[in-house]
This record gives C-alpha cells, sequence and structure tokens, in this order.
C-alpha cells in the first residue's frame, strides 16, 4: 500500500500539472508586482525591512507550498546554515495538524507561515462559504500553535477570482503568486529542479517550490548558492515589498 505522503503528493502532482502552464502564463484579473507596491509606498509606511532595502539590492523570496511534511525539518536545518529566511505556505489537513512541532519551529526560527489552504481544493471552483473555510480553518489551526494569523495565502494553482479575492480580503489574507517554479512534482532530479530556478531567477521574483517531493529539499543548498554568486539576497515575501505592507485581497505577482 502507497504511503498517504506519496499519495498527497501524487495528488498535488496530478492538480499542478492540469493546471500550471495556463496560470504562469498570466493571471487574468489584475496584480501588483513587489516592486511597484514598494513604488507607492507612503513616507508612513511601516514594512519591515530584511537583510537589505530591496528598492536598491537585488532581492528574491523563496517560497515553499504544501508542507509542513517529513523533510521539512532538514529544509530548516540548511536555511539556518544558510541563514536565509523564506515563506511557507502550508496545508492544514495532514500538514499543519500533523507536524505541530516543525510548524512552531518556522515561527520560532522566524520564516514567514502563510496559508495555502485546508485541503488544496481549487478555490474558484467553491461555494463561498467553502472557500472561506478552506482558508479560515488553516489560519485557525496555525493561530493555535504560533499565536498569530497568517497574512499571506496562495491560491491552489494560482487559481483566483473576485469572490476569492473578496473572502480573501475579509480574512485580512493577501493573495501571492510566483515568477518562478522547479515543476518538483514532476521529478525528482535534484540537479534538473537547481537549473530550473536559476534560469528563471530574476530582480524581485518569487520562487515556487514544495518541500514534500524528494528532489526538491537537496536542490537547495545549490540554489541558493549559485543565487548567491549571481548578486541575489533572499528575503521573505513581506520584504520584497517593503517599506509597503501586504494589502489584504490583492493579488502580488513578479
Amino acid at each position: 500500500m502507497p504511503s498517504k505522503r506519496k499519495s498527497i503528493g501524487t495528488g498535488l502532482a496530478v492538480a499542478l500539472v492540469t493546471a500550471l502552464t495556463l496560470t504562469l502564463s498570466g493571471c487574468s484579473m489584475d496584480t501588483t508586482a513587489p516592486g511597484s507596491a514598494r513604488a507607492d509606498a507612503g513616507s508612513d509606511a511601516k514594512g519591515s525591512f530584511g537583510p537589505v532595502d530591496c528598492r536598491k539590492a537585488k532581492c528574491i523570496a523563496l517560497t515553499f507550498d504544501a508542507g509542513p511534511g517529513e523533510d521539512t525539518p532538514r529544509l530548516l536545518d540548511i536555511l539556518k546554515e544558510k541563514k536565509v529566511h523564506a515563506t511557507f505556505f502550508l496545508l492544514g489537513k495532514n500538514h499543519v495538524k500533523k507536524h505541530p512541532d516543525t510548524v512552531r519551529r518556522l515561527a520560532a526560527e522566524g520564516h514567514e507561515i502563510a496559508n495555502h489552504t485546508w485541503s488544496h481544493e481549487i478555490l474558484t471552483d467553491k461555494k463561498p462559504a467553502e472557500i472561506r473555510a478552506e482558508l479560515e480553518k488553516t489560519q485557525d489551526a496555525i493561530a493555535a500553535i504560533t499565536g498569530k494569523k497568517p497574512r499571506l495565502m496562495r491560491p491552489p494553482q494560482g487559481r483566483t477570482d473576485d469572490t476569492v479575492s473578496g473572502i480573501s480580503k475579509d480574512l485580512g489574507l493577501s493573495q501571492i503568486l510566483w515568477s518562478a517554479t522547479a515543476k518538483d512534482y514532476s521529478t525528482t532530479d535534484s540537479a534538473l529542479i537547481k537549473k530550473r530556478i536559476v534560469d528563471q531567477a530574476s530582480k524581485d521574483g518569487i520562487i515556487l517550490l514544495h518541500d514534500i517531493y524528494k528532489g526538491t529539499v537537496p536542490a537547495v543548498p545549490g540554489i541558493i548558492d549559485a543565487l548567491r554568486k549571481e548578486g541575489y539576497t533572499f528575503v521573505t515575501v513581506p520584504q520584497l515589498m517593503a517599506p509597503a505592507e501586504p494589502v489584504p485581497g490583492t493579488i502580488y505577482r513578479p
């Protein structure tokens, strides 16, 4: 019998494969780039900077979806050694609830904890009450562990619409898409995962990876080292926007 982890990973892979091309070709709704958010920030903006000011530095954000999983502690060891803070979009069902110690560690070590829904359902296929439940249950589960509700969410497959945006705004959640993906759900080749990310990297970019797939975590040290050699500084998604702060309901995409 296949393991639960393998079953979850396979299901996510199938879902991602079916719509990723559409998602990356462009969101049909208006999106805001991190650089635009920074440029539009008022003089009284209170967004917190990371290790650098991304208005001046070459920044990039490393993000991980669909965890935490059994490999996430190893990933956290790597990030701690490399002195990198990342943004983690967590799934509630079978992930946050199953790995509370890892969620506590994410918070304690300064990573940005974000919402990736309760069960990875496509939100645009759901009724408003179902959308709210998918997000709210995960908000509550994370807050019960860390004492703080997330301020960011990533809709599964990047699929969003006016209804999702309105509910996200009500819940204080900004929507975060991405500019680079390794399609790590479709390969266990860590060298290929690294190459795909390095090839797609760009200033103010947001990298999408999944810490639940076998080839991903081993690729992370090489990704960090290669991009640092190219002059990038790693920041969390909110730090990428500073001094602006993420606006609930807004869709951000590089």
